[in-house]
């Protein structure tokens, strides 16, 4: 008897599980068709990045941003479209860098191309002269460090080439961006240039936020493109006696009033909960922040308005932010997070796009395991989309600081890494460097995934 009641209840329970699969199958077919046939991310990526450019907090540009979030999101369908203000920092780049070396050899140098590192300070505009030494790491900044005093430390760190997700990479030689020119000035040096980080074949110098460490100088920082890197290593090499010749004027103004720009679908069953899904308004000032991060706004709207035009109503309310000054201060997404957190607003998932408009892979998350297991589970609904890759920890800049304050699991879309470096805080940061096609799918990628997030978490 009980052999027999066992498949009885196997063939009961399967049909029910069926149906709720083909269920959530039959609405993913229909936001990926919403999307994939009637996408306005595209044109709304080509208008923030074509009539406004770059848009680094602070500068002209970030409200015209604003402004530009606060029509799309009303276009898209938004119930309510509103502003959270926040303080944002307002540092200017100045007059074009200058960068050369000076040399004892007859031959011609071409200048060196460079750029300063975000919340640098300037030279002025005399310029500093001064000998380079070239140090391959921190480790070997100390054991030079008897050397440093007077000099333009050289950071000739290359970007390794052998990890396959290239945020690895990343992760390896930010420090040297952000720790650098203190590490640096603790020994006297005068100024700091920085291999850029990237592993592409251009010479396109990679700006970036730097910090200082209030214990030493603030000193002067920049970035060098590839190719001059390695010419000005290999002339140090010729003449040990090559000194640098290094202008820019750049400087940190007294705080600003910033906005997060916020438009929200009301939860039709509980609208005090919220699902985030979001990227970062502010961009760097030397591109148009197509891919870092206009794609990621673009994206999150769009999930928004299909979700609208496809009839699909969450349960809990949608709410998409796009964050202020997640490049050199991050005020946005704390502000965000200072504000839930004052208001005990109940947070089910914040998703974030910040890592480029290319192919979509998957999804990296930080939550419980339980949940992070849910997400696993979601994957032959997810893979003929081209989604399959879910065991990475991670989560973004903006939504750290609410995963922090609260708890709230967070989760970024992961698309293929190959090329972002290649464009990555520099000037070929373009909308032309975006596919149509790739935007759409990782925009449908994250709709897919915020619609089951909004029935199973």
């Amino acid at each position: 008897m009980r052999k027999r009641l066992l498949p009885m209840l196997l063939t009961c329970l399967l049909p029910a599980v069926t149906r709720a699969q083909q269920s959530d199958s039959l609405v993913l077919r229909q936001l990926a068709d919403e999307v994939l046939r009637n996408s306005t991310a595209y044109e709304n990526l080509r208008v923030l990045t074509k009539t406004i450019g770059g848009r680094l907090a602070g500068s002209p540009q970030m409200p015209k941003a604003e402004q530009w979030g606060v029509n799309a999101l009303k276009a898209a369908g938004a119930d309510t479209v509103y502003l959270q203000e926040c303080m944002v920092p307002h540092w200017v780049r100045g007059a074009k860098e200058e960068a050369r070396i000076v040399s004892k050899l007859r031959d011609f140098v071409p200048p060196l191309n460079v750029l300063a590192l975000g919340n640098s300070v300037g030279t002025g505009n005399p310029g500093i002269t001064a000998p380079v030494l070239e140090v391959a790491s921190f480790e070997d900044l100390e054991a030079k460090k008897d050397q440093v005093k007077g000099k333009i430390v050289f950071y000739n760190y290359a970007f390794k080439p052998e990890f396959i997700k290239t945020f690895y990479s990343y992760d390896d030689a930010v420090k040297y961006r952000g720790q650098g020119a203190s590490r640096a000035a603790k020994y006297g040096a005068v100024a700091i240039i920085l291999r850029s980080m990237t592993h592409g074949a251009y010479n396109f110098p990679h700006t970036g936020a730097m910090a200082y460490d209030p214990a030493y100088p603030k000193i002067p920082a920049v970035a060098i493109g590839l190719q001059d890197a390695d010419r000005l290593s290999s002339r140090l090499k010729k003449d040990n006696s090559a000194k640098v010749f290094l202008r820019t004027n750049c400087e940190m103004l007294a705080d600003t009033i910033g906005h997060n720009v916020v438009g929200e679908i009301r939860g039709s069953k509980y609208p005090d909960q919220f699902i985030t899904v979001g990227g970062h308004l502010d961009s760097w000032d030397v591109a148009e922040g197509a891919h870092d991060d206009g794609a990621g706004c673009v994206q999150s709207i769009e999930v928004l308005r299909a979700f609208k035009a496809a009839g699909v109503k969450p349960t809990r309310t949608l709410r998409v932010v796009l964050f202020a000054n997640e490049e050199n201060g991050t005020r946005g997404g704390k502000k965000y997070a200072e504000l839930a957190k004052q208001r005990n607003e109940k947070h089910i998932l914040a998703l974030e796009s910040d890592a480029g408009g290319f192919t979509p892979r998957g999804f990296t998350s930080t939550m419980e395991p339980e949940k992070k297991a849910k997400i696993k589970s979601w994957r032959p609904l997810l893979e003929p989309y081209g989604l399959y890759d879910f065991n990475e920890e991670g989560g973004g800049t903006d939504i750290g600081p609410l995963h922090q304050a609260l708890g709230t699991p967070m989760a970024e879309l992961s698309p293929d890494s190959q090329r972002y470096f290649d464009i990555h805080h520099a000037a070929n940061d373009v909308f032309e460097a975006v596919n149509k096609r790739e935007l759409e799918l990782g925009a449908f990628s994250m709709a897919g995934f915020i619609y089951l997030v909004d029935l199973y978490f």
